[in-house]
């Protein structure tokens, strides 16, 4: 029998997030057992059958390693909590969020009530109600902000040198789940990313490249970075620039009359790529940036900050450079206003596309070939 491949979606953490900047009050509750919790279909029990030294065995209930029972979790999930404002699960985890105590002890209730009612049930010790801030998928999320969960990062300091492939690969795994806190993350991850490639011995030959890459990430995340929660109903600041061998972006919203960071990203110039003009290597910043934030930038009017003035052109009907034309073209979906600042302003995004200068990564993989 061939197991038919499940493709319930899996929750958007980053989706999830981008609807909490406005709250005031959160809950979380963790299921116990999460999937134990699923009875298994009586023609499937015998495909879970083990052998042990008292005889075979078979699951009652779903058992974690089936290739489904993660979709068939999420599905069940989706379903309980269907029609509830302000709720979301990720797994056996459910979020609740809301602006106002009341509201907030009624979808608790519901939500309660709903788990009592499909026979599910709750691990006490690991339920938060009413928390300002609450830990959710590694993070620390509340007071519309989200930071790392101090004991990740305590694991993070307190991570060994790796020696081996398989070790740079769990180190890199490991921070590489904050990466949206470390502007320059890619960039300066290089020199580990490289040990990584086909080719190279297993046992790792350390430099002082790898241990700068190695102390540095672990440094950046040390200094407690905090990221401002995407606010939907705020317009979006794109400040991107691009140098010889990199482009850089930062994804920003205002508050209080101040620009806070909701994102980093950088992106290293391939051969083809460095051979570009200026105008068109801060085009492909532009290009690249807005796919890269277009779950918070479509749909959505958003300002683009460039210290480029040419790039201006771009919403012009007759552009000359046919590659530019393109990339204009690629552009048109999305609703946007370019503006110019001094170069003097635009820190930051000049420091994420100059940070790769010195350094290799392999990126996003675009939509087209000429990005």
């Amino acid at each position: 029998m061939i197991t038919e491949f499940d493709a319930e979606p899996v929750p958007d953490q980053e989706e999830i997030f981008a609807k909490l900047s406005k709250d005031c009050y959160f809950s979380k509750i963790d299921l116990s057992k999460g999937y134990w919790q699923i009875p298994m279909a009586k023609e499937s029990k015998p495909l879970t059958a083990f052998v042990t030294h008292d005889g075979l065995y078979e699951f009652n209930m779903m058992p974690f390693g089936l290739v489904n029972s993660g979709a068939t979790f999420n599905r069940v999930m989706r379903k309980l909590l269907k029609g509830i404002e302000n709720v979301h699960s990720y797994v056996d985890d459910i979020l609740i969020h809301t602006q106002t105590w009341e509201e907030h002890l009624q979808r608790v209730k519901e939500v309660f009530t709903r788990i009592k009612k499909a026979n599910l049930t709750a691990r006490p010790t690991k339920c938060f109600i009413g928390y300002n801030e609450v830990e959710f998928l590694g993070h620390i999320i509340g007071e519309g902000r989200v930071k790392p969960k101090p004991d990740k990062i305590k694991a993070i300091q307190q991570a060994e040198r790796p020696t081996t492939k398989t070790q740079v690969r769990s180190f890199l795994g490991l921070v590489g789940y904050y990466r949206k806190f470390v502007p320059n993350f890619a960039a300066v991850a290089v020199p580990l990313t490289n040990c990584t490639k086909k080719g190279e011995p297993n046992v790792i030959r350390w430099g002082e490249s790898q241990e700068q890459a190695f102390q540095t990430l672990k440094s950046k995340l040390a200094s407690s970075p905090i990221l401002q929660l995407p606010d939907l109903h705020r317009e979006f600041t794109l400040r991107t620039d691009a140098s010889d061998t990199g482009v850089g972006a930062i994804l920003l919203q205002e508050f209080a009359g101040e620009k806070f960071p909701v994102a980093y990203a950088s992106k290293k110039l391939n051969k083809s790529q460095m051979r570009y003009s200026v105008m068109e290597r801060e085009c492909l910043a532009v290009v690249w940036a807005v796919l890269k934030f277009e779950p918070y930038l479509y749909g959505k009017e958003f300002v683009i900050e460039t210290d480029h003035q040419p790039l201006t052109c771009i919403r012009k009907s007759k552009v000359a450079n046919g590659r530019i034309m393109r990339w204009a073209l690629a552009l048109q979906p999305y609703r946007y206003r370019i503006q110019v600042i001094k170069g003097a302003d635009n820190v930051g995004a000049d420091y994420l596309s100059r940070s790769t200068e010195i350094m290799q990564a392999n990126f996003l993989s675009f939509i087209s070939k000429e990005l």
